[in-house]
């Protein structure tokens, strides 16, 4: 185990299957989605941030500056398919699957399959502009790599209560 897993108070899970971070560098279950940031296929300076809410399979998807993406327009875009293609890396089907309270069909269940079976049933666009809150955590994300490693407790983390002593 590394020195920054000894040092966390919190369990580091890796995750299902290594995956690359070009397209999607990030991606979470939280708030009642998932939802994350996926690189754009044609401008290199461009990012969006895509959603898919649990149980009704809402879905946003718009650029980090809240521009609408062109290609979400009544179903879910290649951004969408993308994050949850990457969600079934990170987290492993079964718990994407639990968390968005999908109805999958019995067997194999990959990124492909589960998008399939959301878009079947008609899901409608989410108006409710998440995606300010989703990059900003993205951003304070990419903060943390840029910190050495090190046992002593980051100023903005101090609220967390010390577990245990580091040897």
């Amino acid at each position: 185990m590394s020195d920054w897993e000894r040092s966390s108070t919190a369990r580091v899970i890796p995750p299902a299957r290594p995956r690359k971070l070009a397209k999607v560098p990030f991606v979470e279950l939280a708030d009642g989605r998932l939802q994350g940031v996926v690189s754009s296929g044609s401008d290199i300076g461009r990012v969006y941030v895509s959603s898919v809410a649990a149980g009704s399979y809402a879905f946003a998807c718009s650029t980090n500056n809240n521009r609408p993406c062109g290609g979400a327009r009544g179903s879910f875009c290649n951004h969408i398919g993308a994050l949850i293609n990457e969600s079934v890396l990170q987290y492993g089907a079964d718990r994407v699957v639990r968390y968005l309270k999908a109805e999958v069909p019995e067997g194999e269940v990959d990124g492909a399959v589960l998008a399939s079976a959301m878009r079947s049933t008609r899901p409608e666009a989410d108006t409710t502009k998440a995606a300010a809150s989703v990059f900003s955590r993205f951003l304070r994300h990419l903060t943390y790599l840029e910190h050495a490693p090190a046992t002593l407790p980051l100023p903005e983390m101090q609220f967390f209560p010390p577990t245990r002593a580091v040897a």
